[in-house]
């Protein structure tokens, strides 16, 4: 489902350098007793956004069925701002003993090409595993004569520069997906950043914008309220959420496609046998049916797996977006 745009640049002292030596050290086990009762007090657990959010809901979600099957509450720790490199830098420059996590968005992968100075060393943080993935969902103000993508595109044109979008910050995941969509579509938008997509959101419906393009777990419960109008989604196929909305690609701007994939990170240096016993324990809380069930209620994917998985995955990523963000001129002071 997460598919990958050709890429050609070589990034630098980044995260890629760090999920290259996960994986070759994949090979050799690490003997060591620094899990062996991990973990033994409550875990801090930094959310990059704003409560309220799907990354937040993600987070809550499983930090509740995990602390539950270790017997240890895991806080969450919501640390917006940034684009979300305030709570990166928190973790990065942590200590390394397992009881401070990290669990972003996408953003993490495309911070090294979207901004031009980071508050942290990429290379301070290291992949542990993918949590979830979800799709965008492009809204508008009930307010917006339009129904369709089509009549969207349309009266931006007639009216450039005039459709204010709600984005959660310079540089953040929506920010992305509104711009892929502008660039795509060749439009004229007005980015407007707000301290996080639940606080966007709340503008749209209150007026001051007109448009988002936001992870349907924050967005779809203001369309079927009504407070906000649907009007696609931004994956491949029709989500099993929504399946009256149609994909934007299929809509009528063909080769749009944007997901959000959620993952979780810990400083460097944190010992192996802790990594590894904190993937097997969000690895069991993903499997639970009671946590897929209610993140598919809200259109999110569970996934888990391996660290080596998402070390190679992180790596294609960080690619794509840096070849994204070029081609889009998408740089953040």
């Amino acid at each position: 489902m997460l598919r990958s745009m050709a890429g050609h640049c070589v990034l630098g002292s980044c995260l890629a350098v760090v999920a290259a030596g996960v994986l070759a050290q994949s090979a050799a086990p690490q003997k060591s007793n620094a899990a062996t009762n991990y973990p033994q007090r409550s875990i801090r657990l930094l959310v990059p956004f704003a409560p309220g959010g799907g990354t937040d809901i993600i987070a809550r979600v499983t930090a509740q069925k995990a602390g539950d099957l270790w017997g240890q509450p895991i806080v969450v720790d919501n640390r917006s701002g940034g684009g979300g490199t305030i709570a990166a830098q928190t973790v990065a420059t942590a200590v390394a003993d397992g009881y401070t996590l990290l669990l972003p968005s996408i953003s993490i992968a495309y911070a090294p090409a979207v901004y031009n100075k980071l508050p942290y060393n990429t290379d301070d943080l290291v992949p542990v595993m993918l949590i979830a993935t979800q799709q965008n969902l492009l809204v508008v103000n009930p307010s917006v004569p339009v129904k369709s993508v089509i009549e969207l595109i349309a009266l931006a044109r007639a009216k450039p520069g005039e459709i204010r979008v709600a984005t959660g910050g310079a540089g953040a995941s929506d920010h992305l997906a509104m711009e892929l969509f502008r660039v795509s579509a060749g439009l004229n938008l007005i980015n407007v950043p707000y301290k996080g997509q639940v606080p966007g959101t709340n503008a749209l419906i209150g007026g001051e914008v007109q448009m988002q393009i936001s992870p349907m777990a924050s967005l779809y419960p203001h369309v079927t309220s009504g407070k906000l109008r649907g009007l696609a989604v931004t994956g491949s196929a029709r989500a099993k959420t929504a399946p009256e909305l149609p994909t934007i690609a299929e809509a009528g701007l063909p080769g749009y496609e944007f997901y959000v994939w959620y993952a979780l990170l810990a400083p460097k240096g944190t010992p192996a046998p802790v990594i590894a016993k904190i993937n097997e324990g969000f690895n069991r809380a993903l499997a639970a049916p009671e946590v897929r069930d209610r993140l598919a209620s809200i259109g999110i994917d569970a996934l888990g797996g391996t660290q080596e998985k998402f070390a190679a995955f992180l790596q294609t990523e960080m690619r794509k977006w840096t070849k994204v963000a070029k081609d889009a001129n998408i740089r953040v002071d």
